[in-house]
């Protein structure tokens, strides 16, 4: 079995991202919450502080700190606003895909502005049909002398609407068995044909902005084709598999710790009959659930991303927490809310931001029930302990 415990350079990270949290988002989350906005210019701050390229090797302008370095960026980001969460997490997924099939041109031209927060990144997969029905995508890229055309619609695209950059998957073709290849290609911003569409009105995660991205006779040259022709289904999912969903169940886990807080926080502040409900054990009850939920919810995350830095396989493991933190974040919610009594459901506490946003998380890089049709299929094919 494969431990980890946090490295110095760790340490000092997390103190450094939770003052940068503190200071320039825990003031605002409500703000960017309630008027359904994302705050597109922090991401030039959270370059300067390596936040955007924290997994990404320094010569294209990253921190190369690791999986669980961005583990601990997207929990203390998600402790005050889990939208502004998802909005980095989808930014790290317009990163890996080239950092990982690129050639070293397309990752020379663009990591560094991604990194540096100078450019906004995104990944564009999930259509109309349903997101689960990867290989079934109808956007279409046909090839022509000098490139690609490509038609189609994207849905529920997290940075939609911000992203300068999107990796991007579309039909090209069938193979020798007459199935569906799927390709990837980059797409900058401002190409002709290449727009976004509708923006979605969302019950959680507003600190985000998700919407549609609509192709219309879109040109790319040849050298917008990311990785081997037919390779998109990989590319795809191995981003959202091992970084999209490690990165929710992260967010989820920040959203825990945030339930954990603002419970103690209420219970030694909240005094009924001359006395802090912190005394009762029925409150006592609930604080050890939810701070139950928070480490376990932790410990799986945190795991995942120590096997994803040691180059160890770990997509099993991923949606593992990815599963559990998810649904643990919403009952932890609730249950927040329901020590809190009235106070719970008040707009000027934070806990009904949770269980909103711990609520649209689940669907976010596939439900639970897909997340549980993978780890049975895991499970069932060979289960060793």
């Amino acid at each position: 079995m494969h431990f980890f415990e946090f490295t110095e350079e760790q340490k000092m990270l997390r103190k450094a991202i939770r003052e940068f949290a503190e200071a320039e988002i825990a003031p605002k989350a409500a703000e960017w919450d309630e008027q359904d906005v994302c705050p597109a210019e922090l991401f030039k701050k959270m370059g300067e502080i390596g936040i955007n390229g924290i997994f990404t090797p320094e010569q294209y302008g990253g921190a190369g700190i690791g999986f669980v370095g961005r583990t601990i960026c997207l929990e203390e980001i998600s402790r005050y606003s889990a939208g502004l969460g998802i909005a980095v997490m989808t930014h790290h997924l317009g990163i890996y895909p080239i950092l990982q099939f690129g050639t070293e041109e397309q990752k020379k031209k663009y990591i560094p502005d991604l990194c540096s927060g100078a450019k906004i990144g995104g990944l564009g997969v999930t259509e109309p049909g349903g997101g689960s029905d990867f290989i079934g995508q109808k956007t279409a890229a046909e090839k022509k002398d000098d490139g690609w055309v490509l038609n189609g619609r994207k849905c529920f695209i997290t940075n939609s609407h911000i992203a300068d950059t999107t990796v991007l998957t579309a039909k090209t073709g069938q193979d020798e068995k007459g199935r569906t290849k799927l390709s990837a290609f980059i797409i900058e911003k401002g190409t002709k044909g290449f727009e976004a569409g509708r923006k979605e009105h969302k019950l959680g995660l507003r600190g985000s902005v998700t919407g549609d991205l609509v192709l219309t006779d879109v040109k790319i040259s040849e050298d917008a084709l990311l990785g081997k022709e037919g390779g998109g289904a990989k590319i795809g999912m191995e981003g959202i598999g091992e970084v999209g969903r490690a990165g929710m169940s992260a967010i989820c886990v920040g959203i825990l710790r945030g339930c954990v807080e603002e419970a103690v926080k209420f219970a030694n502040e909240r005094v009924v009959g001359g006395k802090a409900i912190s005394k009762l054990q029925s409150i006592q009850f609930e604080v050890a659930k939810i701070r139950t939920a928070y480490e376990a919810a932790r410990l799986l995350t945190y795991y995942a991303a120590s096997l994803k830095d040691a180059g160890l396989p770990c997509a099993n493991e991923v949606t593992t927490a990815k599963y559990y933190s998810t649904e643990a974040a919403v009952e932890a919610s609730k249950r927040t809310m329901d020590l809190m009594g009235g106070y719970g459901i008040i707009n000027e506490y934070p806990v009904g931001r949770f269980l909103r946003d711990a609520l649209a998380s689940i669907p976010s890089g596939g439900t639970s029930h897909i997340m549980q049709v993978i780890m049975a299929a895991n499970t069932l094919s060979g289960f060793q302990a």
